[in-house]
């Protein structure tokens, strides 16, 4: 629900929790204000059009505080005349919080709040529910883990078995290496030792 107000000889829309600055009013900061000049109030699709106020209707305001807008430089010269006049001004304003719109007895405020009361209990629902899963998630995993801890315990003694088993195997061949090594040495000794016989001459008949 928002509303279209006058005030100042100026016109807003303003809707809940709506900030804006306007001309000063006999009020100070903390006090609550009423609106009264509402020109139009539009709810949803329903829309109350004032002629030139809305009947029944009204705006309830918070004042902020009071404050001074920036300076405005003013400006004047004239040529020929030497007439050149520089001012300075900072308008003065009261900063407004729009805590509520009435219309009929109708609250913007109190619908708003409803639908935050309910968006709550929605997001809390939510997070319950993510709760929930987080947790059986969790004992699943756990559980996983449970059933894969024989499997990796296995492991590591298959792998001790099967080294220990090709140990000796490496060993045996690693003994028989020097062995092998060991007796084709004095062979190869022998060979180079033994002279060699010198071939039979062929028989003539000379020599008979």
């Amino acid at each position: 629900m928002y509303a279209v107000i006058e005030t100042g000889g100026k016109q807003y829309r303003v809707e809940v929790g709506t900030e804006l600055e306007v001309e000063l009013l006999d009020a100070s900061a903390g006090e609550t204000v009423t609106l009264d000049r509402v020109l139009l109030v539009a709810d949803g699709d329903e829309a109350s059009i004032g002629r030139p106020l809305v009947a029944g209707a009204s705006v309830s305001a918070e004042v902020v505080r009071q404050d001074r807008a920036p300076k405005v430089i003013s400006f004047k010269y004239r040529p020929k005349a030497r007439r050149r006049v520089k001012k300075g001004h900072r308008q003065d304003f009261l900063l407004l919080r729009i805590t509520d719109v009435m219309l009929n007895g109708k609250s913007a405020a109190a619908a708003l709040e409803k639908a935050q009361a309910e968006a709550k209990t929605e997001r809390e629902r939510l997070e319950e529910a993510a709760h929930r899963q987080a947790a059986e998630d969790a004992k699943l995993a756990a559980k996983l883990a449970a059933q894969n801890a024989p499997k990796a315990e296995a492991k590591p003694d298959a792998k001790s078995d099967a080294k220990a088993q090709a140990r000796p195997d490496a060993k045996k061949a690693s003994a028989a290496k020097p062995a092998a090594k060991t007796a084709a040495k004095p062979a190869a000794k022998a060979a180079t030792k033994a002279p060699a016989k010198p071939a039979p001459k062929p028989t003539t008949k000379k020599d008979k």
